[in-house]
């Protein structure tokens, strides 16, 4: 398996840095760390995140993180990181 960031996941990182850094950059970073780590578990068992049947026939899934989503999809054997935000966020 590999796993691949979409540019979409990656300024939801970027966003989330700047939000938090404002009030507290080390907790900022380490937030950004956390969340950046976390899908390196998925490729141990990939499907440890719950499937998200509105997506079918795609498999998109999603993975809490502390307050934080992770929405990744798996094809073949690529897990692609999709979107990730604060679950306080209206999404």
């Amino acid at each position: 398996m590999k796993l691949k960031w979409t540019s979409k996941a990656l300024s939801d990182l970027a966003r989330l840095y700047e939000f938090l850094a404002v009030v507290n950059q080390a907790a900022a970073a380490r937030t950004v760390q956390t969340l950046t780590g976390a899908p390196t578990s998925l490729l141990r068992n990939s499907r440890i995140g719950e499937l998200l049947e509105e997506f079918a026939p795609r498999e998109v899934r999603r993975l809490l993180v502390g307050q934080y989503e992770i929405r990744y999809e798996i094809q073949k054997d690529t897990i692609y990181v999709l979107r990730l935000w604060h679950t306080r966020e209206d999404r």
